[in-house]
């Protein structure tokens, strides 16, 4: 019998919590029991989440719950936090990790927290300079992988090549029969545009393009990353940070102005009837909760950072990710990658 997939999960972080991680969890359990072949490591206050456990109907074999009493706050600052953070939910949930007993941990908690704890706990990988935080947006065909997005507002040329490596083995592991195609956001899409950092990097990407490890596009707009037809996109944190908040926000300016425009008069409410089926394909396409869940890549063992303002079916997705990306064996993906990216040096 091959392993079970081990999940560890920070019950007590994000808004409204543990009862939306509960209830996500049972969301999850729904779809996936029957193929019985994972464990979920709860943290959290054990007679709180008994409680919720009950209201869910969750007994399911599938659970382990482990007490931890204390809790990160969302007010604290991460030097702060990690001070006053042993044995909270979300420090007992990344151990376990260390421990070998969870193959990947999930939290909704305090993302400047998580990031600095992962990094304390699990450590870099030998060969990357600094992690990265990458996150999944539709596209035209289906989904990119955009990184990084914000754990590092200066980046190198060489960051950008390790950031490129990471999300490629991230989309392997995710999509194994999609080749990935990776290219950096640029201001233009032209050879002359751009910093030298980025020209740097544009020039060694092209040297490890191959069919290995991913094929380089080449430069892209911001106006383009969702037209598809690259599906890795490589930026630093400062400007990747600032394109998904544009990408929110404009996603929400769409969907409420849109359902303003359909409900304000007698007329428009009778044509809502008729493309009501092409409406609800369109919501769900820009539906943030399908791509909530960051990941942090570059660490000994992958973190998922779950919105702490999502609603448990937000949630549901960010651990259906965790479970598909040691399903995908992201952490081979990535040691593959680096490995072909130092044959070419």
């Amino acid at each position: 019998m091959s392993k079970k997939i081990s999940i560890a999960i920070d019950a007590m972080g994000g808004d409204n919590s543990p009862d939306k991680i509960i209830e996500g969890i049972s969301f999850f359990i729904k779809k996936n029991n029957s193929e019985n072949d994972f464990i979920l490591n709860i943290f959290g206050k054990e007679n709180i989440i008994q409680e919720k456990l009950k209201k869910y109907n969750l007994n399911s074999n599938s659970i382990n719950l482990i007490n931890s009493n204390s809790v990160v706050s969302d007010e604290e600052s991460p030097m702060t936090a990690v001070k006053n953070s042993k044995n909270t939910s979300m420090w007992n949930c990344i151990h376990h990790q260390l421990e070998g007993k969870s193959d990947i941990s999930i939290s909704a908690g305090n993302t400047g927290v998580l990031l600095v704890i992962s990094r304390m706990i699990l450590k870099m990988m030998n060969d990357v300079s600094k992690p990265a935080l990458a996150g999944l947006w539709p596209n035209q065909y289906g989904v990119n992988v955009v990184l990084d997005l914000g754990a590092n507002i200066e980046c190198s040329e060489q960051n950008l090549v390790d950031f490129a490596e990471l999300g490629s083995a991230l989309f392997k592991s995710l999509f194994p029969k999609i080749k990935p195609k990776v290219s950096l956001l640029n201001v233009g899409s032209e050879e002359i545009k751009g910093t030298e950092m980025i020209k740097t990097a544009s020039k060694k990407l092209k040297e490890l393009s191959s069919e290995d490890n991913f094929i380089y596009n080449g430069y892209i707009e911001g106006n383009n990353i969702m037209k598809g037809d690259s599906n890795v996109i490589v930026t630093d944190g400062f400007t990747g940070n600032i394109a998904l908040k544009t990408a929110e926000g404009t996603a929400s300016f769409i969907t409420k102005n849109l359902k303003k425009s359909l409900t304000e008069s007698f007329l428009s409410k009778i044509s809502l009837i008729f493309s009501y089926f092409s409406l609800k394909k369109f919501k769900e396409k820009l539906d943030p909760r399908k791509y909530n869940g960051a990941i942090f890549l570059g660490l000994n063992g992958p973190v998922v950072k779950s919105h702490g303002g999502i609603d448990s079916l937000g949630f549901y997705h960010s651990l259906d990710l965790c479970y598909k990306i040691v399903k995908g064996n992201l952490m081979n993906e990535i040691r593959k990658n680096l490995e072909h990216s130092k044959s070419v040096k």
